[in-house]
């Protein structure tokens, strides 16, 4: 099998627009729904050759067309950097020999390449402020970069995807097919996403009135996507594939989302799931100091109301696939998604308890 594999992927390889010689490939194991490759050359640089999910993506021309001209962009807004220095803070993706972002092989499945950014490492948890603020820093400036690109140029490449009405109707018509038994053991959180319905489309009804700008935004800000150096300083945003239309909020709120609970999204003991309100400082101290200028006083009134949304947002589609019988999110017991799902609501909690001290002014 490893054999066939590597043939495949040399040959993948060798369908892209570069002077390499293919030597041997590491598997990259830290996405869920992609796979990617390392391939290693007889001369650096390295590559990076992904295949895109089209079962998860129903338009994966449309994705790596978003991927591809933003990373164009923030090349021409960094264009005062040597080239090898932006290879290290922006993707750089390759075309194949025919001039296409992406190879389509004879299974159907879409092939890209960039590549691959050396000594860099990449954090699943943050253990100190000092990431966190960089974190801030790398994910701010993104969205700072990104700030004067048409962000209806960008193709939804998941329809809805941070939609509160489109999750609460999910949420909903789950009601109607759930067994008596799941009912039962989620009666509590079924309250609880009634009680907060309200205020969890604050943001969304700012979004649809113009209150809150549209702009480009990453998606999936957890601070596994941000790549460091060895010393710990920001160098670079990867993972760009849920690059879409959406508001500031939606960015802000996931990666404080991720950065600051002190327990993997599904510890069972929930005494131990709490807010990190530090590591929130440190990261809303970082990110200020690249997008606050580009930001609207009602934008930075509500970062808070951003977190504790995107929270929910999780807390609802685990409570939602909980519901239906677990068809969304792998699992490895029967009360996973349950458990998935009250980590975040005491998360919540947790933050609700902070949230004045939030407040921007307050920091």
């Amino acid at each position: 099998m490893g054999i066939i594999k590597e043939e495949k992927l040399k040959f993948l390889f060798n369908q892209f627009n570069h002077t390499s010689e293919f030597k041997l490939f590491e598997e990259l194991a830290s996405g869920h729904i992609n796979d990617t490759y390392l391939i290693k050359t007889h001369e650096k640089p390295y590559f990076v050759l992904q295949r895109i999910n089209h079962k998860v993506f129903k338009n994966v021309p449309g994705l790596i067309h978003n991927k591809v001209a933003i990373s164009r962009h923030l090349k021409e807004k960094l264009g005062h950097l040597s080239e090898q220095v932006l290879r290290r803070h922006v993707l750089d993706f390759i075309n194949t020999k025919n001039g296409a972002p992406y190879y389509k092989d004879k299974d159907g499945n879409y092939w890209n390449m960039m590549v691959y950014i050396e000594d860099s490492v990449t954090f699943e948890t943050v253990n100190n402020e000092e990431v966190a603020y960089e974190g801030g820093k790398l994910f701010g400036n993104f969205l700072f970069l990104t700030s004067d690109f048409l962000a209806s140029k960008l193709t939804d490449v998941i329809p809805k995807f941070h939609d509160m009405s489109f999750r609460f109707s999910q949420f909903e018509e789950a009601l109607k097919v759930a067994s008596v038994e799941r009912l039962n053991l989620a009666n509590t959180y079924i309250t609880e996403v009634n009680e907060l319905k309200e205020e969890m489309h604050i943001l969304q009804k700012l979004k649809e009135s113009g209150a809150i700008k549209l702009r480009v935004t990453h998606n999936d800000t957890k601070i596994s996507n941000a790549l460091f150096d060895k010393d710990n300083k920001g160098l670079c945003v990867i993972d760009t594939d849920t690059v879409m239309p959406g508001i500031v909020h939606y960015d802000f709120g996931d990666a404080i989302r991720t950065i600051c609970n002190t327990a993997p999204e599904d510890e069972k003991k929930l005494e131990l799931v709490n807010f990190n309100i530090c590591y929130y400082k440190a990261y809303v101290k970082g990110f200020l100091e690249k997008i606050e200028s580009d930001l609207s006083a009602v934008e930075i009134e509500h970062l808070p109301l951003g977190a504790k949304t995107m929270i929910f947002i999780m807390a609802i589609r685990f409570l939602t696939d909980f519901l239906n019988g677990d068809i969304y999110y792998k699992t490895a017991y029967p009360e996973h998604n349950l458990d998935r799902a009250k980590n975040q609501f005491k998360l919540i909690e947790s933050l609700s308890e902070k949230f004045k001290e939030m407040g921007i002014n307050n920091l």
